[in-house]
């Protein structure tokens, strides 16, 4: 029987393709590495010069350690260095995000191939298993209408479209009854879902909510707008989780308006004071050293950050992707400046992160998900990673921890 490895460069969009294409590959076995595989797919991520980089690094040592293999290319990057890599005979397949339910044929395909597909394509597969995870991600949406001046993404995944309604229900469906307790929807642009369907992110929230077994949803991210007031009506509804991330991308507006994003800093810390509000923990994306990030913004930047109630941050330190308007942009950030402000950034956020936690009085619920140490780690409800000592493996399992230690690193407890 031959053995198919994945490998998944990127974003949660892509581990659930990656799902995907796992459901679809028939007889075939799935090896857990690369050295006794027949087939290695890579989905892969183009997100920046520098993904692209170390998509092609991989392929380059693939061909060192399993020269047998078969390689096939997919996934954001296949529209932008596919026709190079299989020209030079580092792959020998490469198909689009639209041509992914065809796994099991390209396997068997024997001659080298290209079959971009198109950027139309919505997905219509059910996935019923997580390979190795505790929770499920659950892809409700393909595609972006926006066009921040920094990003590829939109070229390579299309525009905005929604996945059926039907479709994502019977999907968390079926993953409920297979025991998964936890789901974060994700998708190029989470909160556009609805906008091509009469519907919205918070009705197919409500009807994901009905559904036997579902205990916690989690939204992978959203743009600030994109928090209305329909959605706003459920913080308090028990099987929402406490945390919300919501993509400013920074908190200058003159950088802002260079990266060409529809947010602005003034309505951003009063939509963030609000959600916070309701008890939630906030976690956001954020540009560092994009081209003409001077002292002055930055040093605004910082002031502002510091008023916002956050907890979590997802700091990019800028990387060009060829092809984007910002790419073409001047002047540079020097990498030793963005550095410096990479780790005052993530500093002050470890500090707010930190107080949060220690302020904490309700019970922690969190799903176990891996055991490390003789301890057993998993996240709670403000999406922070706990550590829970046991004398039993409770790996997999809810628990509640009423009693624990907030220390720098974060949540101790015993169970």
């Amino acid at each position: 029987m031959k053995k198919v490895f994945f490998k998944t460069f990127g974003c949660r969009t892509n581990q659930f393709d990656t799902q995907i294409m796992i459901s679809k590959i028939g007889e075939y076995e799935i090896s857990s590495n690369e050295k006794d595989a027949d087939v290695i797919v890579v989905n892969s991520c183009t997100v920046t010069n520098g993904a692209d980089s170390g998509v092609r690094g991989y392929i380059n040592s693939v061909g060192r350690i399993n020269k047998k293999a078969k390689v096939l290319l997919t996934g954001c990057g296949a529209y932008t260095k596919g026709e190079s890599l299989l020209a030079d005979g580092k792959v020998d397949g490469v198909f689009g995000h639209s041509e992914k339910e065809k796994i099991d044929r390209f396997i068997e395909t024997p001659e080298r191939f290209y079959e971009i597909g198109d950027l139309q394509n919505i997905d219509d597969t059910v996935v019923e298993q997580f390979v190795g995870k505790s929770r499920a991600f659950i892809k409700i949406q393909e595609g972006c209408d926006f066009r921040c001046s920094y990003c590829i993404i939109p070229y390579v995944r299309g525009n905005a479209r929604s996945l059926d309604e039907d479709v994502v229900l019977e999907q968390v469906r079926r993953l409920a009854n297979n025991g998964f307790g936890e789901f974060i929807l994700t998708g190029t642009n989470v909160g556009s879902y609805g906008i091509d369907k009469e519907s919205s992110l918070a009705k197919l929230l409500k009807k994901m909510s009905f559904i036997r077994g579902v205990r916690r949803i989690r939204i992978g991210s959203l743009e600030p707008l994109q928090v209305t007031e329909e959605l706003k009506e459920l913080l308090n509804e028990p099987w929402m989780s406490r945390h919300m991330h919501i993509a400013l991308q920074h908190t200058s507006d003159k950088m802002l308006e260079i990266m060409n994003r529809r947010n602005r800093f003034k309505s951003d810390l009063a939509l963030f004071e609000e959600i916070a509000s309701y008890g939630y923990a906030l976690g956001t994306d954020f540009i560092i050293g994009h081209p003409g990030e001077d002292e002055n913004e930055w040093s605004e930047a910082m002031e502002r950050v510091k008023l916002l109630p956050l907890t979590h941050i997802h700091a990019f330190t800028y990387s060009p992707r060829d092809g984007t308007p910002s790419s073409r942009m001047k002047p540079l950030v020097p990498g030793n400046i963005a550095k410096a402000r990479h780790k005052e950034l993530t500093s002050i956020v470890k500090s707010k992160n930190y107080q949060f936690r220690r302020s904490l009085k309700a019970p922690l619920e969190i799903l176990l998900e891996s055991e490390k140490s003789n301890c057993y780690i998993g996240f709670d409800q403000y999406y922070n990673r706990v550590r829970v000592e046991c004398s039993r493996d409770i790996r997999g399992e809810w628990i509640t921890l009423d009693k624990f230690e907030a220390t720098e690193e974060g949540n101790v407890g015993r169970f």
